[in-house]
């Protein structure tokens, strides 16, 4: 059984500190395989250690990794992330327009990697079992709801994702890391324009 995950809720410094290719890559490599030193990360990423340092000490300026000293062995320094997940609502940085043009690129940046790792599997499953890609799904589903309706189904959605993560209970054959991504959000009418919703719609 997995222990609580912990979530950092971005501020402003954050947020733009995070919003650059290599800092993403690397508090994505520390959350996914453990702690690791710069040399370990720029041999994993293809980069270099010192531009793998400099990144990592940016990140832990902000909160968003920390270094072991325990294991750090004379100059080898060792890093951890300093939470499992990152999160932050659409409209926290409505007043800080650097800070909502970072987060739009981490937006624009996460929908790339999605369609990446998408395509790496279209391209691997074969080497699969049938078991596996039986299992692995893609779908959509058009529903007619509110803001506040969409905020409790994904709160429900987080709800089973979240049990399944610390206790997904018994099952036949080997585990695999799944990469699971969840979007929600308003079919934009052609034309675009403000859809704010009508009177009652936001608490």
């Amino acid at each position: 059984m997995e222990e609580q995950l912990s979530t950092v809720w971005l501020t402003g410094d954050q947020v733009r500190t995070l919003a650059h290719p290599l800092r993403l890559r690397l508090l994505g490599a520390l959350r996914l395989d453990g702690p690791a030193t710069a040399t370990a990360l720029a041999h994993e990423l293809g980069t270099n250690t010192g531009a793998t340092s400099y990144h990592l000490r940016k990140l832990a300026d902000v909160g968003l990794v920390r270094e072991e000293p325990a294991r750090g062995t004379g100059r080898e320094r060792w890093w951890r992330a300093a939470h499992q997940n990152t999160s932050w609502r659409n409209t926290s940085f409505d007043a800080d327009p650097d800070a909502r043009a970072a987060a739009d690129w981490l937006n624009s940046y996460f929908v790339q990697q999605f369609v990446r790792r998408a395509e790496d599997w279209h391209t691997a499953r074969d080497g699969y079992s049938a078991q596996w890609r039986d299992a692995a799904e893609y779908s959509d589903t058009r529903l007619t709801l509110t803001s506040d309706q969409l905020r409790r189904l994904n709160a429900e959605i987080d709800e089973v994702i979240e049990r399944y993560r610390t206790d997904p209970g018994p099952g036949d054959g080997p585990a695999e890391q799944v990469m699971l991504y969840k979007y929600a959000f308003p079919r934009v009418a052609k034309g675009g324009g403000d859809r704010g919703g009508s009177a009652g719609d936001e608490p």
